[in-house]
């Protein structure tokens, strides 16, 4: 039997590796996606005052801090039974915005678009920011890292650090925004929307322009047929910090809408003994496998995910261009894998958007910042969309407000099973008997998880009890010379 192992995996937050055996002719039998690292945050919460949460939580991961803070204070909210000014609500949402333009950027120009704007199977020396700056221009990437900056300016501005971030109190937040500080975001923001329309077009005469790309897109080895989760509005609008979570099927039929605190009623989660990595599952439906289609329990949480499960977006730039993808991509709903990066430049224009929007709010001046709190610690679920896919966090405390228990379900850990199959349907359908598997085969593959802009820190959250190790000793030819295991 031969073997392809990729260690590591490449353009990706956290450390990852997959295994791919194939038969003695050649086809790929099966893949097996592996995560090595362990973080254990739900246990080092245990003992903390709820309180702190949203602030130990930011030293998850140094991509998703503002991820974990939100979905942290709102979940602290919760245990409190309070509910934020309006004031609050609305700095912590331009907070996020900011949040989501950064790390909008970030993944498609410097981790998705070497396998676009360079080629998929081009040299890897090429494919990374340097080589897709030599092709789009020097300019293009200065822009690129004026607007992150910018959004690292803000998000420290509101959050009192972009990465370790100590914006929320329960109820509310630690400092308001002055008059001039809400002009020079707004005009910010306006940047903001410019360069994500920019980013759009980049992808238009870039990706959309090329056909051997379109093809790959629509006809290659990426695609699942699964179900489709994401946060909406009163109005089943895209919604990245407050409202229910959404879950339609493979033909865009709703499933089940539930509010935070219902959770448990609608997911479950189950682990296999290779990886850390839980796998969360439609609870009403059932686990049956790493298996397609609508008696799966398997599901998508990913910007497509969103776009898929909304009817729309909340700003009007960003219906446009959700209206020209689905057009373009066939109607709705869209299952094509590498359409994610698509929707996720679609996201990004309604981050600017809705960045702007609440720069312009004049109620985002005001000094009711902190909502009184009913001196009553209870258990507490708050959801918001993370980058990477629907993010929950739900704490237990005991009377004195000290939690007892932690659970975390991550974007990525949501994506844990669809991860795993992706990255069988691509190696079956690109390794076959007589194709030679070299790097640039072997990059095509790892494009089905890099659509999924996984994060790995955020996602291992599993702690067994003891920690199973296996070490192996490789000579300077890459042949096993010994192998020692933990269990």
């Amino acid at each position: 039997m031969k073997q392809y192992t990729i260690d590591p995996i490449t353009r990706l937050e956290g450390h990852g590796k997959v295994e791919i055996f194939c038969t003695d002719d050649g086809d790929v039998e099966n893949v097996y996606f592996q995560v090595p690292e362990l973080r254990g945050f739900e246990k080092f919460l245990e003992g903390r005052p709820v309180e702190e949460a949203s602030q130990i939580v930011t030293k998850i991961c140094g991509v998703c801090p503002g991820c974990h803070h939100m979905a942290a204070g709102k979940a602290t909210d919760a245990v409190f039974g309070v509910k934020p000014t309006p004031t609050a609500v609305k700095l912590r949402e331009l907070f996020y915005m900011a949040h989501f333009v950064h790390s909008h950027i970030a993944h498609f120009y410097a981790l998705a678009a070497p396998d676009f704007v360079v080629g998929p199977t081009a040299p890897a020396a090429e494919r990374n920011v340097l080589g897709v700056i030599a092709k789009v221009g020097v300019e293009t990437g200065t822009e690129v890292l004026k607007q992150r900056r910018i959004a690292q300016e803000i998000q420290a501005l509101l959050g009192g650090h972009q990465t370790h971030v100590v914006m929320n109190t329960p109820g509310g937040v630690r400092k308001g925004l002055t008059e001039e500080q809400r002009k020079d975001i707004e005009l910010k923001a306006k940047g903001f929307v410019e360069f994500a329309r920019f980013s759009l077009k980049v992808f238009n005469d870039v990706v959309l322009a090329n056909k051997t790309y379109v093809d790959i897109i629509l006809n290659g080895p990426y695609s699942l047929n699964l179900y489709s989760m994401g946060l909406v509005d009163e109005n089943n609008k895209v919604n990245f910090y407050d409202g229910k979570v959404r879950v339609t099927d493979q033909d865009g039929k709703e499933h089940c809408k539930y509010s935070p605190h219902d959770y448990r009623n609608w997911l479950e989660e189950r682990v296999e003994p290779y990886s850390y990595l839980k796998y969360p599952f439609l609870k009403q439906i059932g686990w049956k496998g790493f298996v397609e289609g609508k008696d799966s329990g398997v599901y998508h949480a990913t910007p497509l995910s969103r776009l898929n499960a909304a009817d729309g977006m909340a700003t009007p730039l960003a219906q446009e261009q959700y209206e020209f993808m689905y057009k373009t991509l066939g109607g709705k709903p869209v299952h094509a894998t590498l359409a994610m990066h698509w929707a996720r430049l679609v996201e990004l224009l309604y981050s600017a958007e809705r960045a702007l929007e609440l720069a312009q709010d004049k109620e985002i001046t005001g000094t009711d910042i902190q909502a009184e709190l009913p001196n009553v610690p209870r258990e507490g679920v708050g959801i918001v969309e993370a980058q990477r896919g629907t993010l929950t966090h739900h704490y237990l405390t005991d009377e004195k407000g000290i939690i007892t228990k932690a659970n975390i379900i991550v974007g990525t850990t949501n994506n844990n099973a669809a991860i795993s199959m992706s990255l069988k349907k691509a190696a079956q359908g690109l390794i076959k008997k007589g194709v030679t598997v070299d790097d640039g085969i072997l990059n095509m593959v790892e494009m089905a998880f890099r659509a999924y802009d996984p994060c790995f820190s955020c996602a291992t959250h599993s702690l067994p009890g003891n920690m199973p190790l296996e070490v192996i000793f490789r000579n300077s030819k890459g042949d096993i010379t010994r192998q020692v295991k933990r269990r």
